[in-house]
């Protein structure tokens, strides 16, 4: 088949949609199909076999000045440029809806040359999709999570009105709801996060199709002779997003008999503020170690110099950090929210399972762990083996494969 992917960021470091769209069109092009791949900045990484398109955007939203770029000074004056500009002012999200405008662009521009055969789109649902499927090609989209559940956790969070009304009119909730009652498929990568879908925007339960992450378990891998940190643990995501419940970890961190000491690696998170108040305000100075970005390499030796890691989600779509830690045979303590119970396993053989929002809860389990080095051994072999016997990219590209020629046949 001739597989066309969009990705509005695509870089796998910008978060799980770029880890997603880099091993899928991977795993695709060695069954033998020819992939592209249309993605925003930050952009993939080339792969072998894989042709990409780069579309551009402005990144207003992030940006308080130096809006003119010197080699485009009228850049900004074409109109959806200049709508992009105008919507980030006034604190609208508008990356998604004019990614999949000039997505749509870039199509037509391509169909001058290629036939493809299914597009499948990776969380983007704006209201440019809605052109896309006029041009006769199967269109799918994969919701890692519907964006609901992010507005939701800045609510439990004291914000004033001003903040409150932002966080409104970020998420574009209305178009990702009209857009995918839209699709024909929609492709999600747990079961909880199918009822979400159908929850949050009342996408028929039929219409959605199951299909899990994978690992790289050739990647994430236990290394040996490596020495332990002694009552290490470590946390991996974007500490400003509040759905991590990043919060809830270093309040356990004053409750531990241990005196803990957490590494926190945070690639997505290079405007924090609210942790390190916290962290002062928790006294907990001096514990907390901030890695920033760092190459795959070096995650993978933190992960084996750690005792524990700790995901303490309030939602997770399924959780990669997680997946990553079991496959390194590290030991892993998550919430019961969201697809962390469908990744991590059973309580006690594979994870150690906490009720979401108990710092408590995590308190106790991290002393249990510590307290037990015999059992956490045991917990990551057992977890590095589900890993490799549920969550790989091959199964998840072969179940695509089967799913692209299901909708294709019923498209003719």
């Amino acid at each position: 088949m001739k597989i066309c992917l969009l990705s509005y960021r695509g870089n796998p470091y910008c978060g799980g949609q770029g880890i997603y769209v880099m091993y899928i069109a991977r795993e695709l092009v060695k069954l033998g199909h020819e992939v592209h791949v249309i993605a925003g900045p930050p952009y993939p990484f080339d792969e072998e076999g894989v042709v990409i398109h780069r579309i551009s955007n402005h990144n207003y939203f992030n940006k308080k000045n130096d809006f003119i770029k010197p080699h485009k000074p009228f850049a900004t004056l074409l109109p959806l440029n200049f709508y992009e500009f105008i919507a980030a002012k006034l604190g609208i999200f508008p990356e998604i809806e004019t990614f999949s405008i000039r997505a749509f662009l870039k199509l037509k521009e391509l169909l001058k040359t290629h036939a493809f055969d299914i597009i499948h789109d990776n969380q983007c649902l704006g209201y440019g999709f809605l052109l896309i499927q006029r041009l006769g090609i199967p269109f799918i989209s994969t919701i890692h999570h519907p964006l609901t559940i992010d507005r939701s956790t800045w609510f439990e969070y004291p914000s004033d009105f001003n903040i409150k009304m932002r966080r409104i009119l970020y998420y574009p909730l209305l178009m990702q709801r009209f857009v995918s009652n839209r699709m024909y498929r929609i492709i999600t990568v747990s079961h909880n996060a199918a009822l979400e879908i159908n929850k949050a925007f009342g996408v028929n339960q039929k219409k959605i199709c199951v299909i899990y992450n994978g690992m790289d378990a050739n990647l994430f891998y236990p290394l040996k002779g490596v020495k332990k940190r002694k009552n290490n643990i470590i946390f991996v995501g974007n500490v400003e997003d509040r759905k991590k419940g990043i919060i809830y970890l270093l309040k356990a961190m004053t409750l531990t008999r241990n005196a803990v000491n957490l590494t926190i690696v945070d690639g997505g998170a290079p405007n924090r503020s609210t942790v390190p108040h916290l962290i002062d305000r928790l006294k907990l100075n001096g514990r907390v170690t901030f890695t920033g970005k760092i190459p795959i390499d070096r995650l993978i030796r933190l992960y084996a110099q750690s005792e524990i890691a700790v995901l303490p989600s309030l939602y997770e779509g399924f959780g990669f950090p997680a997946a990553e830690a079991m496959a390194c045979e590290l030991p892993v303590i998550t919430s019961t929210a969201g697809a962390l119970p469908e990744v991590v396993g059973e309580h006690m053989k594979t994870g150690y399972l906490v009720p979401p929002r108990d710092a408590a809860a995590i308190a106790e389990g991290i002393d249990f762990l510590l307290e037990k080095p015999g059992l956490r051994r045991q917990m990551g072999k057992a977890a590095r083996k589900r890993v490799l016997e549920i969550f790989t990219w091959e199964n998840a590209a072969k179940e695509l494969v089967k799913m692209y020629e299901e909708v294709i046949n019923a498209y003719r």
